[in-house]
C-alpha cells in the first residue's frame, strides 16, 4: 500500500470518528438546561415572546429554557454574552429587529454581528402601530400628514431609545413621507405611551402589545401600522403604506439566534421545536394578546433575510442623518 493511499484511509477513518462522535453528542441533546439570552429587560414584548415560546420548548425537550435577561445599550450587551457562549446549543439568543440596526448604530461594536451568530428562525412578526392622542383631534394618517406640513417642524414624536426599532420606524415613515418631526427618545415604551397618552409628544410607532387596552379603551388612536402588511389584532387599521405613504413598511420582528458554529444539527432541531411550540394553542393565544403574528423560515433563509436588513438599515440610518454612538 502506498503511503498516499494509506494517508487517505487514515483521514477517512478520522474524519468518520470525528463525525460519529458529534453525531452521538448531538442524539443526547439537550443534557442539560438551556440558557435563552433575552437582550431586553424583564416584560418588554420580546422577553414575553421568548418566555411564551421558552415554556412550550422546555416541555418538548425534556429540559428548562432559562430566561437571562441582558438588558442594556440597545441590546448590544446581551448580543456580546451570545457571540462569547459556546457553540454548544446550551445558549441561544431571541431578540428583536434590533439586532440588524446597531451595526449601523453604533461606530464600534465587541462583536460581528455578520459573522458571531447563526440564525434559527425568526419568531414572530409584531408590526409597530402609529398612535396619538385623542386630544391631538386627528383621526387619520393623511391628517397627520396635513398637520405637519401646515407648519414644518413643529411636529415631535415618541421613540424607545435612539436607534431603536421603534425609532427607525418612524424615520422610515418621515423620509417616505417628507415630513419634519423630531424625536423625543425614552427609556423604553411605557414612558413613552405615557407621554403620548397626556399629548406632551404629538405620534409614537409603539409596538402592539404596550398599547391595545389604550386603543381598545379609547385613550390613544391608531392612525396605521408601519408594516407591509396590516396587523391581526388591528385588521380595520390600515398600513402606513395603503394609508397614502408607500415605501414607509418597516417589519418589526422577533426571532432566535445561536453562536457562530453551532453545530447545524442543533440549529435545525431548534428551528422544529420553534415551529412545534408556534403551532400549539397556548402560544396563539398568547400572541393574538400580544398582536402578534407567527412567522418563521429556515435557518438559511433567516441568515439571507438578516444580512439584507443590515444593508437596509445601514442605507436607512445614512438617510435620515443618524450619528452612530460611540
Amino acid at each position: 500500500m502506498t503511503r498516499s493511499r494509506r494517508f487517505a484511509l487514515a483521514f477517512i477513518a478520522s474524519l468518520t470518528a470525528f463525525t460519529s462522535g458529534v453525531a452521538l453528542a448531538q442524539a443526547g441533546y439537550p443534557s442539560k438546561p438551556i440558557k435563552v439570552v433575552v437582550p431586553f429587560p424583564a416584560g418588554s414584548t420580546t422577553d414575553i415572546i421568548a418566555r411564551a415560546i421558552a415554556d412550550k420548548m422546555s416541555q418538548s425537550m425534556g429540559q428548562p429554557l432559562v430566561i437571562d435577561n441582558r438588558g442594556g445599550a440597545s441590546g448590544t450587551i446581551g448580543q456580546q454574552a451570545v457571540a462569547t457562549a459556546p457553540a454548544d446549543g446550551y445558549t441561544i439568543m431571541v431578540h428583536s429587529s434590533s439586532h440588524t440596526v446597531s451595526p449601523s448604530t453604533f461606530a464600534k461594536l465587541p462583536f460581528d454581528t455578520l459573522n458571531d451568530f447563526v440564525g434559527v428562525t425568526p419568531i414572530s412578526s409584531t408590526p409597530n402601530v402609529l398612535v396619538m392622542s385623542p386630544s391631538k383631534n386627528i383621526k387619520t394618517l393623511q391628517e397627520l400628514l396635513a398637520a405637519a406640513r401646515a407648519k414644518p417642524g413643529s411636529m415631535n414624536f415618541a421613540s424607545a431609545g435612539q436607534g431603536s426599532a421603534t425609532h427607525l420606524n418612524a424615520e422610515k415613515f418621515k423620509l417616505a413621507a417628507k415630513i419634519e418631526a423630531t424625536n423625543i427618545p425614552f427609556k423604553g415604551s411605557s414612558e413613552a405611551v405615557t407621554e403620548i397618552i397626556a399629548g406632551r409628544v404629538d405620534y409614537y410607532f409603539s409596538p402592539i402589545a404596550p398599547v391595545i387596552g389604550q386603543i381598545r379603551n379609547g385613550q390613544l388612536v391608531p392612525l396605521a401600522v408601519g408594516s407591509s402588511k396590516r396587523a391581526s389584532a388591528l385588521p380595520q387599521v390600515p398600513t402606513t403604506a395603503e394609508a397614502g405613504v408607500p415605501g414607509s413598511e418597516f417589519n418589526f420582528w422577533i426571532g432566535m439566534m445561536v453562536p457562530s458554529k453551532t453545530p447545524r444539527d442543533i440549529v435545525n432541531r431548534l428551528n422544529d421545536e420553534v415551529v412545534k411550540a408556534l403551532a400549539t394553542p397556548e402560544v396563539k393565544e398568547r400572541f393574538t394578546t400580544l398582536g402578534a403574528d407567527a412567522w418563521t423560515m429556515k435557518p438559511e433563509q433567516f441568515d439571507a433575510y438578516i444580512r439584507d436588513e443590515i444593508k437596509s438599515n445601514a442605507i436607512l440610518v445614512k438617510a435620515a442623518g443618524l450619528s452612530p454612538a460611540p
